[in-house]
C-alpha cells in the first residue's frame, strides 16, 4: 500500500511537470500553453500518468482496516473521520494560507491580474483530489457498512450508477445534468475505494484469474468507449473537448480504473518480494512520509524556474512541442526535481510542528454530541472551499478569493479547535507524535 501511494504521487508530480510548458512572449509576459490541446498526440501519455486510481485503491484498503479497529475499540464515526480529516486539512491549510497570503500581497501591489490568475491556477491544479478524498473518508463508516453487507455487489452497483450518470451527462445538456454529473466524483472514485475494502478481505481472489479478468475487461471496455463511443482518449481535462473523462469522471475513466486495479493486483506479489529488501523498504517509507508535502508543493518549483529562467530570458525557447522542445524536457525535469528536494528539506521543521499540532488538536476517537456535529460541519465546509479552489484556482480573475478563503479557515477551525469536543472516554485514542505521523492513506 505504501508503494502504491508513493508511486501514484511520483507519477502525478512528474506528469504535471511534463505537461507544464512555459513560453516567454516578446513583451516579457509568461504564458503556459496547454500541451494536451496544443500537441494532441500527447493525450495518449495520460494513459500512463493518470495513476490516481491506485491512490484511491490504497486509501480504501487502509481505511477499511483503520475504521474496523477504531470501531472495535469503541470509537465513533465522528471521532475517526475527524482524526483523518485533521491529517489532510492541517498541511493543506498551511499550504493554502501561504499561497493566499502571496496572492493578497501581489494583488495589493498591482500584479497583472492575468498573471496572478495563471499562477493561482497552477498552485491549485492538484486540488481536485482533496475534496473527493475528504468526502470519501467521511463516508467510510457508511461505505464500509455497505461493504460488510454486499461485498463485491457494492462496487458493481456503484459502477452501474456511475455509468448511468455518465450516460446522462453525455446525452443531456443543461445545468441539471451537470449537477447530477458531479455525483460521479464520488461514484467512480468510490468504486475504486470500495475495491480497496474488497482487496483487503480477499474478495478479489487469491490467484491471477480475477485480476487478469479485471485488467482485460477494463482495458477492452476503455478501448471500446474511446474507439467506438464518444469519449476522448485523454484521462486529463483538455480545454475545448465537449466531453471530459475527469470532470466528471466518465465511464471510460471507470473502465480504465478497473483495468488499473487488475494490473495492480497482478503485480502485487512481485512488488512484495522486491519491497522486502531493507533498502527499498526504507526508500518507500521515506517517500510515503513526504507524500503530502510532495503533492501539495510540487508546482512551486515551476514558479521558481519561471522566475529564474523565463522572466530573465535565459531559457532557450524552441518551437513549442518540437523535437528540440522535448529534448529540453529532460533538463527541465532535473531542475524542478532539485528545487523540490530543497523545498521538501526546508519544510521538514514545518512538518514536525504540524505533527505535534495534530496530536494536540485532533478530536478524540470517542467524540460525539456537539463535538461530532462540528466535525461533520467542518468537513463539509472544508470540502466546499477546496472544491472552489480546485475549479477556479487561488486567484480566479486575478482577485483574492475571500469567500473560499474564509470557508477553508472556518472548516479547518471547526475540525481542529479543541473546545467542547464532548468525548466519552477517548476510546481508541493514540497519543503523541506516533499517531500524529500516520499518513492520510
Amino acid at each position: 500500500m505504501d508503494f502504491l501511494r508513493a508511486w501514484a504521487i511520483l507519477l502525478v508530480v512528474l506528469g504535471h511537470w511534463l505537461i507544464t510548458g512555459l513560453v516567454r512572449r516578446p513583451d516579457g509576459t509568461i504564458v503556459a500553453p496547454e500541451l494536451l490541446a496544443t500537441v494532441p498526440w500527447t493525450q495518449w501519455l495520460t494513459l500512463g500518468f493518470q495513476i490516481m486510481p491506485l491512490f484511491f485503491l490504497a486509501g480504501g484498503y487502509a481505511a477499511g482496516g483503520s475504521w474496523e479497529r477504531a470501531r472495535a475499540a469503541g470509537g465513533t464515526a465522528a471521532g475517526w473521520v475527524g482524526q483523518r480529516a485533521v491529517r489532510l486539512l492541517l498541511p493543506t491549510a498551511v499550504y493554502s494560507g501561504l499561497v493566499l497570503l502571496a496572492v493578497g500581497v501581489c494583488a495589493a501591489v498591482g500584479v497583472d491580474p492575468g498573471t496572478l490568475a495563471l499562477v493561482g491556477w497552477a498552485m491549485a491544479m492538484q486540488f481536485w483530489f482533496l475534496p473527493v478524498y475528504l468526502l470519501l473518508s467521511a463516508l467510510t463508516p457508511v461505505l464500509y457498512a455497505l461493504h460488510r453487507r454486499g461485498g463485491l455487489g457494492v462496487p458493481f452497483g456503484m459502477g452501474a450508477a456511475g455509468f448511468g450518470v455518465g450516460a446522462l451527462v453525455v446525452t443531456v445538456d443543461g445545468p441539471y445534468a451537470e449537477a447530477v454529473g458531479a455525483l460521479n466524483h464520488l461514484l467512480v472514485w468510490g468504486v475504486v475505494y470500495q475495491l480497496g475494502f474488497c482487496w483487503r478481505e480477499g474478495l478479489l481472489g487469491r490467484g491471477r484469474a480475477v485480476p487478469a479478468g479485471m485488467a482485460a475487461v477494463g482495458g477492452v471496455g476503455f478501448a471500446l468507449l474511446v474507439g467506438v463511443g464518444p469519449f476522448p482518449v485523454s484521462l486529463i481535462l483538455v480545454t475545448g473537448q465537449d466531453i471530459s473523462n475527469t470532470n466528471p469522471p466518465s465511464a471510460a475513466m471507470l473502465a480504465w480504473a478497473v483495468a488499473q486495479v487488475g494490473l495492480a493486483l497482478l503485480v502485487a506479489p512481485v512488488l512484495r518480494r522486491g519491497l522486502g529488501r531493507a533498502r527499498v523498504g526504507r526508500a518507500v517509507r521515506g517517500l510515503g512520509a513526504a507524500s503530502m508535502t510532495l503533492y501539495l508543493w510540487h508546482m512551486l518549483p515551476v514558479l521558481v524556474a519561471a522566475a529564474a529562467f523565463y522572466l530573465t530570458g535565459l531559457a532557450p525557447q524552441p518551437d513549442y512541442g518540437s523535437v528540440g522542445w522535448w529534448v529540453l524536457r529532460g533538463p527541465w525535469l532535473v531542475v524542478l526535481a532539485v528545487v523540490l528536494a530543497v523545498v521538501v528539506r526546508g519544510l521538514r521543521p514545518v512538518e514536525r510542528r504540524l505533527a505535534l499540532t495534530e496530536a494536540r488538536v485532533r478530536p478524540g476517537a470517542g467524540v460525539r454530541g456537539v463535538g461530532g456535529w462540528r466535525v461533520w460541519a467542518g468537513v463539509g465546509v472544508s470540502a466546499g472551499a477546496l472544491t472552489y479552489f480546485a475549479g477556479h484556482g487561488f486567484a480566479y480573475g486575478g482577485r483574492f478569493p475571500v469567500v473560499a478563503a474564509v470557508g477553508l479557515a472556518v472548516g479547518v477551525a471547526l475540525v481542529t479547535v479543541p473546545w467542547g469536543w464532548g468525548e466519552t472516554g477517548g476510546a481508541g485514542v493514540r497519543g503523541g507524535a506516533e499517531g500524529a505521523l500516520e499518513r492520510v492513506g
